[in-house]
């Protein structure tokens, strides 16, 4: 089989990023019909139809789909490889695609992301935010910044950036209509919060005065895979919810949520930046989990 053309493959990305055939090909200075022509002439070499077009609308196919990440993966591998060979400045540059807990990410994370830039202005970034455990190495992304100690992987290097409390919270009509627990066995007495991610609930981690911690795992009613989601639930008066501190405080101060189980400790949650072992530490990242650091010890 002949090379695949790099420019072609470009000219796909550029498309499927910006939504459109005019909006890919302007980004690359090509027309919409040049554009969709070496995608055509793409689609013929691989013998798949990558992209399903109608006078309205483009989506992926499923080999679309599974042709485009491979594609992310090497111009960023083309990059990195760029932008290593002679940069003995460590200057940062390129395109960092980085994956973010959506509710840290846009709370704690997104004004991180405005300073970094200006910082360093010749870096682009492109930001995923999902509470999804995506596959670093096989999405093509460069970092990621995950919440707790959910994930074993030997390919992936981790790095602590911070540490979070969590709280156990419900607002006062809620605490009033059903009573306000005082020991882990009361819980059982009332509807809780919990989030789930594909399947698998996450426990809430207590530590009794004897000092021994207790995992438990609350009854529950409504699982949702997202942080906001879950302090909203609870702010309408739906449970009671085990939650971070980054989202709490501010309505636990205005007297919306009331903190429990004073007498119980939680734990410190950590927050790691995640990133493939295989791949030297660019510039772009290490500049970036520094970044984090010095900002979060604070």
């Amino acid at each position: 089989m002949s090379r695949l053309n790099l420019d072609e493959m470009g000219t796909f990305v550029a498309v499927v990023d910006s939504g459109s055939f005019i909006a890919g090909g302007r980004l690359l200075g090509l027309t919409r019909s040049a554009a969709g022509k070496a995608i055509t002439r793409l689609e013929a070499h691989l013998g798949v139809r990558l992209l399903n077009r109608t006078t309205r609308n483009m989506s992926l196919t499923d080999d679309g789909q599974v042709f485009y990440l491979h594609c992310i993966k090497i111009f960023s591998d083309l990059e990195d490889a760029q932008t290593s060979v002679g940069q003995q400045t460590g200057i940062p540059r390129g395109n960092l695609r980085i994956s973010l807990p959506d509710a840290l990410g846009r709370l704690l994370v997104l004004p991180l992301l405005a300073e970094y830039q200006r910082l360093w202005p010749q870096v682009q970034v492109d930001a995923s935010f999902t509470d999804r455990m995506v596959d670093i190495v096989d999405e093509g992304f460069d970092l990621a910044v995950r919440i707790g100690n959910h994930f074993s992987d030997n390919s992936l290097v981790s790095r602590t950036v911070a540490r979070h409390r969590a709280v156990v919270c419900a607002t006062p009509a809620y605490l009033q209509a059903h009573g306000v627990p005082q020991t882990i066995d009361d819980l059982r007495n009332h509807q809780c919060l919990v989030f789930s991610s594909r399947l698998k609930r996450q426990p809430w981690r207590l530590k009794q005065t004897t000092g021994e911690w207790v995992k438990i795992s609350p009854n529950s009613r409504l699982r949702l895979d997202s942080g906001e989601a879950l302090r909203d639930a609870a702010l309408l008066g739906l449970g009671i919810a085990y939650l971070p501190t980054f989202l709490t405080n501010e309505y636990i101060d205005a007297g919306r949520l009331i903190p429990l189980l004073p007498s119980y400790d939680t734990e410190e949650v950590p927050v790691h930046a995640i990133y493939p072992s295989k791949r030297h530490l660019t510039p772009k990242v290490r500049c970036f989990i520094d970044l984090m650091v010095d900002r979060w010890k604070r």
